[in-house]
């Protein structure tokens, strides 16, 4: 094989799915080869999805275990490198592997993030009091224990729980009257018995050299494989909960790519509805351009989220931030290292009408060496820091979560004011769906428009797309 002709990129794959198609879409527009590296999937999908990723890549392993090591990726970089292949930079969208990608990124020589920041990221509770220390947050967090949980409640003060490392909106919840110490072990039971999101709650996530990470006991759970560099180190399944005070406002998200520390705003999303419910937090809405912040209130978020960068040193990768906005100003939800979930890469690229948050992701890890001619594309397609855009397009987008039940019947709706550029449902009749702490994702559905014409289009289009995903499920049984 010539180095030349296996130039290519390692994806991680955690249980086989991870946005694989849309990334391998991505690296193959570009010439280039794939390479997957998968934990195992989970038992309903064992018999497809490892077939699935053999015709999507050039090269795949599936590991043993649900959860990938620092020892499978070295592993399998030993074995592209003795096979011949080129790997040019690694890339992953599930959050519990950053640090293994950054990981990866630091042997192949491509700028990242290190693995040690990663981690101390997904620390929120240490995050949180380190922004509000330095006066670009007004909420603080406390670690959740039976007494803080009851001191919390007499003060009748507005407060959010969270998991201090999570991920999506799996155990996250405003805090009532009504919560017990009993909610909190009901949710830590389902992150238990929950294979896609378990690793990502431990408090113990074994790096190859504890050391290494300045001992910071934060990351993903290590497999038991008898060859594993973490064996020796106890793996904590135990997850801990914060409390922090509410952040009030409307919510939004900033899409950032972020190039030798110059970070660049490519979106902003205005959630236009979330629903907090009991043991998580839907996000069923979401536009953007931002329909109610003014000009320089999105320019005082773009200079507010690069100050939130800096400080915390993050000078490279993508990012999803989620903020608050009141009139006392921005106020931080969370920083995720990676592109935001559902269809926020899809619609950033309709608002481009070019590349979307994968494609400007992959492009900033091949061209990190030498970014001068990537970073004038990417200025060229970003709000400047006036809080103005070159995008004359627009984009809505809902997304569905399913109930509880057996699903009968489950489709697309044509009849809506407008169609569609992009439509998923991901579920299909005969699929059972339990009670859980975390969202289960039924479908969504993206449209774009001219932004001169939002205004008139949305009013409308706001209700209707409520319909656009029609489900029944099969009547409860008594």
């Amino acid at each position: 094989m010539s180095t030349e002709n296996a130039r290519g990129v390692l994806l991680l794959s955690h249980v086989g799915f991870s946005f694989m198609e849309d990334l391998a879409g991505t690296v193959t527009a570009r010439g280039l080869k794939i390479y997957v590296l998968s934990s195992l999937p989970e038992p309903l999908h064992q018999g497809s999805r490892p077939g699935a990723l053999a015709d999507l890549a050039d090269d795949v392993r599936v590991t043993a275990e649900h959860v990938l090591t620092p020892r499978n990726v070295e592993d399998y970089l030993d074995h592209l490198e003795a096979m011949g292949a080129s790997v040019l930079c690694c890339l992953t969208v599930w959050e519990g592997y950053r640090h293994l990608m950054a990981r990866a990124n630091a042997r192949l020589g491509v700028p990242d993030l290190d693995e040690k920041q990663i981690l101390e990221l997904r620390d929120k509770l240490t995050m949180r009091n380190r922004l509000a220390d330095a006066g670009l947050s007004r909420g603080r967090a406390s670690a959740l224990t039976p007494e803080t949980l009851a001191e919390r409640q007499r003060e009748g003060c507005r407060y959010f729980v969270k998991p201090v490392n999570g991920i999506a909106s799996f155990g996250t919840f405003p805090l009532t009257p009504d919560t017990t110490w009993a909610d909190l072990e009901r949710i830590t039971a389902e992150a238990h018995s929950d294979t896609v999101y378990a690793s990502v709650f431990t408090t113990n996530p074994g790096p190859s050299d504890p050391a290494d990470l300045g001992g910071h006991p934060h990351s993903d759970m290590a497999a038991n494989d008898g060859a594993n560099p973490d064996a020796g180190h106890e793996v904590d399944f135990g997850v801990k909960f914060l409390v922090e005070d509410y952040v009030p406002g409307r919510e939004f998200s900033f899409e950032v790519i972020v190039v030798d520390h110059e970070p660049h705003v490519v979106a902003v999303h205005e959630k236009r509805e979330v629903t907090e419910a009991a043991g998580t937090v839907l996000e069923n809405a979401v536009v953007s351009p931002p329909t109610s912040l003014s000009q320089e209130e999105i320019a005082a978020g773009i200079c507010w989220v690069a100050s939130v960068l800096d400080i915390l040193g993050l000078g490279w990768g993508c990012f999803h931030v989620e903020a608050r906005h009141a009139p006392s100003g921005w106020d931080l939800i969370e920083v995720n290292p990676r592109v935001g979930g559902s269809l926020i890469s899809p619609s950033v690229a309709a608002l481009t009408g070019g590349p979307g948050l994968l494609d400007l992701w992959l492009d900033s890890l091949l061209t990190a060496r030498q970014p001068a001619g990537f970073l004038k594309a990417l200025k060229s397609l970003s709000f400047a820091m006036d809080g103005t855009t070159r995008s004359g397009n627009a984009t809505f987008f809902r997304v569905f979560y399913a109930d509880p039940g057996t699903i009968r019947e489950v489709g697309l709706n044509d009849n809506l004011p407008l169609q569609p550029v992009v439509s998923q449902v991901l579920l299909k009749p005969g699929d059972v769906v339990e009670s859980s702490s975390r969202e289960v994702f039924l479908g969504q559905v993206l449209w774009r428009m001219d932004r001169a014409d939002r205004d008139t289009a949305l009013p409308e289009l706001l209700p209707a797309s409520e319909r656009a995903i029609e489900i029944v499920y099969e009547t409860e049984r008594g």
